[in-house]
């Protein structure tokens, strides 16, 4: 008992002398002071440029080039599903590759589908070296990509294309 309450009066005071720890220069927390009002620097921007990306200039010998884009449309695009959640959709694609190894799948957006379709391309990249054909489950690939609720507003049908065909669904 006496061991217990010693301990529990040194626990006491350890805790009332942090008090302070606050008000200290030591607290990360008081290291700025408070915020004040200041007025916004205006600076004239053109209606082409974003002022969120930042403008380029010169040249920058640690930035990399633009890598080029080697995917290519899947060959044969086999199901297609949409399925609801309750922020708004979600598109699962399921194709065949030309061969083996293809790799990072997407649903690329299509801008040029015609108005209440929603069309996308399904992309693979494949690799620089031959691989084989192999066999059809050993080629299958799925890409997903999920849509809002706003997205969705006013889309009647949604198509996914790949090389050789294409699959749509039209809402009910």
């Amino acid at each position: 008992m006496r061991i217990a309450f010693t301990g529990l009066l040194m626990a006491t005071f350890a805790l009332s002398s942090c008090g302070g720890w606050s008000d200290s220069r030591v607290n990360p927390s008081n290291w700025f002071g408070g915020s004040s009002e200041v007025p916004v620097d205006t600076v004239p921007v053109s209606a082409e440029t974003n002022p969120l990306i930042p403008q380029s200039t010169g040249t920058n010998l640690l930035r990399r080039p633009e890598a080029e884009d080697r995917s290519q449309p899947i060959m044969n695009v086999t199901e297609l599903e949409v399925a609801q959640t309750p922020s708004g959709a979600i598109i699962r694609a399921t194709g065949v590759a030309l061969r083996q190894g293809a790799f990072n799948a997407e649903l690329r957006l299509d801008p040029t589908a015609a108005e209440g379709t929603l069309a996308y391309t399904f992309r693979v990249v494949y690799p620089e070296d031959p691989t084989p054909q192999g066999t059809q489950n050993s080629r299958t690939i799925r890409a997903a990509v999920t849509l809002s609720r706003q997205s969705l507003a006013g889309i009647s049908t949604i198509r996914v294309s790949g090389a050789q065909n294409a699959r749509e669904t039209r809402r009910r």
